[in-house]
């Protein structure tokens, strides 16, 4: 019986290595830099390149090669192998039609219509088993009773996540031809690494990633894994793309497409992208880092092997990385030598991205402001005007971000008398404040300009001053001269840290506009015959909001 147990061991063994000898040879075999794709016999084969001359290899399509390539300069330039040489693994593939020209690791590749035979590289393993998932085991039970290892099922807690980390980010991952395969992988260990400690969790951080290649693909987004392991498995998952460095453009789509309600972003919540760039973008980043800063987004740029001297002219914009970021402040920019040995640089970044207070970029002119309306309401304006003046102000609302979290408005109506006709927390729904706007009431009477400015200063904007930390507007519409003074009030409310814009129209004096504005009083002051004439200076005063809110920052 034993002899029978030896013999089955024995080919049990045989066996394996067999199978493992066909899935893979275990000894690379040495070949010179000229080697081309064509030159190996076997459809896999794994070599060993030396250390080659990059300007002399002769490499032909981008990702896929021709097989009249070299196979070094092809791992080089994929990025598989150093220029120092390394072992690799070739396959080959059928011939195809137009390989793509890039530069890619000092390597530059040259376009090729068609061609009967092509390869691609990747990177070899030691342990050729592990690849194809087999048992690590290599010999078969001997005689005896065989006692299974039991696995206990431990059930994991789910995380709640880091609640001193509330933040919504978007990770833009390099895919690129410029980063290469092999330090895409080493940038993907490394965002796995940043999301364990950033500790996502369902009432912390949540995250998503969006791919950088030609064009941008969203690989998840912020609803899709709330749980570490999840998050970690979703990265794990990620195909290397290629393609050019296309940062901008990526950017753009994760600005118009990522941060939305129905792919998970949460209201409140600083809005975060972090941006990893190995080298340099292929396209213009300004406008849509201009974009996400007009957003409320606040953009992180972690450049990784910046370019050499003798790369540096092949750089588009020296200066992409003061341009991309929220603030160039030095805050918002994160730099590491290389993809290796970057243990050390996950906590200070995890640390940047949870500083809540220093997110510059989260309060803009659209989501942080309280908008008040002082409007006349005399007998000289009329229904019909009043109406006109209602849209005008409905027409400015519609710019801002009206919500619980966001931009508020209120109004003050007068005549003699004054009526608060919604206060800043009454409607913060944007459609429920629009709808409240034009259902206000004409009541007529005369006019007091002076006594309106204090009570809506009162009764408006400091119950409101407390609890807010948003910058204040008061935009005065009248038609006619005050039967008061107004320069005292519209000072007392500037003392308050209120910003007054004064819109007149027909009669309205223009001694009175330019007292109750706000310096410069040129910029603050506007004025029009007719009232259908509002409708020329309301964008002009959202814009005017949006540039004090920007200078006082």
């Amino acid at each position: 019986m034993s002899v029978l147990f030896d013999v089955l061991r024995v080919l049990g063994i045989l066996f394996l290595m067999c199978r493992t000898s066909r899935a893979e040879p275990s000894v690379p075999t040495p070949i010179a830099c000229t080697t081309r794709g064509a030159d190996l016999a076997d459809a896999r084969a794994v070599v060993a390149c030396p250390n080659c001359a990059l300007h002399q290899l002769s490499v032909f399509g981008t990702g896929v090669y021709a097989s009249v390539s070299s196979v070094c300069g092809a791992a080089v330039h994929r990025g598989v192998i150093p220029a120092s040489g390394g072992k690799l693994k070739v396959h080959r593939l059928p011939g195809r039609e137009n390989y793509l020209s890039s530069i890619s690791h000092g390597v530059k590749s040259q376009t090729l219509t068609k061609w009967t035979a092509s390869f691609s590289v990747s990177q070899a393993h030691s342990q050729p088993m592990e690849v194809l998932g087999e048992a690590s085991t290599t010999s078969l039970p001997g005689p005896g009773p065989v006692k299974k290892a039991l696995k206990k099922n431990v059930k994991k807690t789910p995380q709640n996540g880091n609640k001193d980390c509330q933040v919504d980010i978007a990770l833009l991952v390099d895919g690129s031809y410029n980063i290469g395969q092999r330090r895409f992988i080493l940038q993907k260990n490394f965002v796995s690494k940043l999301a364990m400690t950033l500790r996502i969790g369902p009432e912390g951080p949540h995250m998503g990633v969006v791919q950088v290649s030609e064009n941008p693909k969203m690989e998840f987004f912020l609803k899709n894994f709330t749980q570490p392991k999840d998050v970690f498995s979703a990265i794990k998952e990620m195909a290397y793309r290629g393609g050019n460095t296309n940062t901008g453009k990526a950017l753009l789509h994760t600005v118009d497409n990522f941060f939305s309600v129905d792919h998970g972003s949460r209201r409140g919540l600083p809005r975060v992208v972090v941006i990893f760039v190995d080298g340099w973008p292929s396209d213009n980043l300004e406008r849509a880092a201009t974009r996400a800063r007009e957003s409320g987004i606040n953009v992180f740029l972690v450049t990784v092997a910046k370019a050499s001297p003798e790369e540096i002219p092949m750089v588009q914009d020296r200066e992409f990385a003061q341009k991309a970021v929220c603030r160039d402040n030095g805050f918002f920019s994160y730099s590491m030598p290389s993809w290796f040995s970057t243990n050390k640089y996950v906590k200070p970044l995890a640390q940047k991205i949870c500083a809540a207070e220093q997110m510059l970029c989260s309060k803009t002119c659209y989501n942080s402001v309280n908008v008040g309306f002082l409007i006349d309401g005399s007998s000289s304006v009329g229904d019909t005007n009043f109406r006109l003046m209602l849209e005008f102000m409905v027409a400015i609302t519609d710019a801002f971000e009206i919500s619980d979290v966001g931009a508020r408005v209120g109004a003050v109506q007068f005549t003699y008398d004054q009526k608060l006709e919604m206060g800043f927390d009454d409607h913060t729904e944007k459609e429920a404040a629009l709808e409240a706007l034009r259902s206000i009431r004409y009541m007529s009477g005369g006019t007091a300009t002076g006594e309106a400015i204090a009570y809506t200063v009162s009764n408006l904007f400091l119950p409101r001053k407390a609890v807010s930390g948003s910058k204040n507007f008061l935009i005065i519409i009248t038609d006619g001269q005050s039967y008061d003074d107004v320069r005292s009030p519209a000072s007392a409310a500037q003392a308050e840290d209120i910003t007054v814009y004064s819109v007149g129209v027909a009669w309205a004096p223009q001694d009175d506009l330019k007292a109750m504005a706000s310096a410069p009083k040129d910029a603050h002051t506007f004025f029009r015959r007719e009232f259908s004439g509002l409708v020329e200076v309301q964008e002009d005063i959202a814009r005017g909001i949006c540039r004090d809110f920007t200078e006082a920052q």
